[in-house]
């Protein structure tokens, strides 16, 4: 493993190093053109200063100084251009036989679709190890940019459109609890950050999630149980333990899903109305009719979020959520918890 530098995190995929070599390259060929021009700038200063040469001298003409700085810097620039477009061509084309994955950015969270999949999972991102997977990317609003720094990628996602990027993972960060039916990090924070890169003053920095790098056999365990109910549920569906647990993966959701950057659990205002005491609440919307808050309004509102906007709250623009009917249960379940 290469680990991280005063400049660089540490490299965690196959186009790192590549990716290194090439920025440390042009990184110590600067510093020594400013090393060198500072140098002479100051040999200069020193040599013609004021006190020793009082009266100026008109400087002189020389071609061949002249067309040496003009086309030397050729010498650098054709091999930094050559080697950087090379580079530039093997990150963007993916390897045939790499995974396909897909992933939508929205305010302000991510979706990612793993293959086969119609609904989305949100926040966090499993890749198993030594596998290439191709990133096919869209945006559901604005401008967002997918950034791995430790695998060196970084791509646009522009609304309207499609873009790619791919990375193989090279070192293990998570493993599969078969007990909790979870992807749970080998250490404290060993998971890698995903970040927004699309800093313009929004929620573009809180844009944030999880990406967990686990074996073969661990990937395929968890693609296999993802969707699967609890299994306290499938024991005794009306039972205390699956309402419990149903709550639960609620509140998960509720994180994954970044419901709490526009909903707080706390009574205080944000992008949208607060989860405090909704259920059972009368709402009034913009076009004058109240409802009375049950589960049929939280559903269509996760769904249709824009079918009825709450009063006061018409600059929010809440993106529809697809989900499985027993995952939204579980919302609105948790939803009802918020006292």
């Amino acid at each position: 493993m290469n680990e991280a530098t005063i400049q660089l995190p540490r490299q965690m995929s196959t186009l790192a190093p590549e990716v290194d070599q090439m920025y440390y390259f042009i990184f110590w060929v600067s510093v020594a053109f400013f090393v060198a021009i500072i140098g002479v700038a100051l040999y200069c200063l020193v040599r013609y200063r004021a006190s020793k040469n009082p009266h100026a001298t008109p400087p002189g003409h020389h071609d061949v100084l002249e067309l040496f700085w003009t086309f030397a810097p050729l010498l650098l620039l054709i091999p930094m251009f050559h080697y950087g477009f090379q580079g530039f061509v093997h990150a963007m084309i993916a390897p045939a036989h790499a995974i396909e994955m897909r992933v939508t950015g929205k305010q302000w969270a991510w979706d990612f679709y793993y293959p086969g999949d119609v609904e989305p999972s949100p926040g966090e991102f499993v890749v198993p190890v030594h596998k290439p997977v191709k990133m096919v990317m869209g945006s559901r609003d604005v401008l967002h940019s997918f950034f791995i720094p430790e695998f060196r990628v970084k791509r646009d996602l522009v609304p309207g459109m499609y873009s790619s990027v791919w990375f193989e993972a090279t070192e293990i960060t998570s493993h599969f609890d078969a007990a909790t039916k979870k992807v749970v990090a080998n250490q404290q924070d060993g998971h890698l950050d995903l970040f927004c890169a699309e800093y313009c003053g929004t929620s573009h920095s809180k844009m944030l999630g999880k990406v967990h790098i686990v074996s073969e056999a661990d990937y395929k365990a968890f693609i296999d149980s993802k969707d699967a109910q609890p299994a306290e549920c499938d024991q005794d569906p009306k039972g205390a333990a699956c309402k419990q647990k149903i709550v639960a993966v609620g509140e998960d959701l509720f994180k994954k899903n970044a419901c709490n950057t526009c909903h707080t659990t706390d009574g205080s205002r944000l992008v949208g109305p607060t989860f405090k005491g909704v259920f059972g609440r009368s709402e009034q919307f913009e076009d004058g009719t109240t409802v009375t808050v049950d589960e049929n309004y939280i559903r269509q509102s996760i769904l249709q979020p824009q079918a009825k906007v709450v009063k006061t709250y018409t600059t929010a623009v809440m993106p529809p959520f697809v989900m499985k009917d027993w995952k939204i249960d579980a919302l609105i379940e948790y939803i009802k918890t918020i006292k």
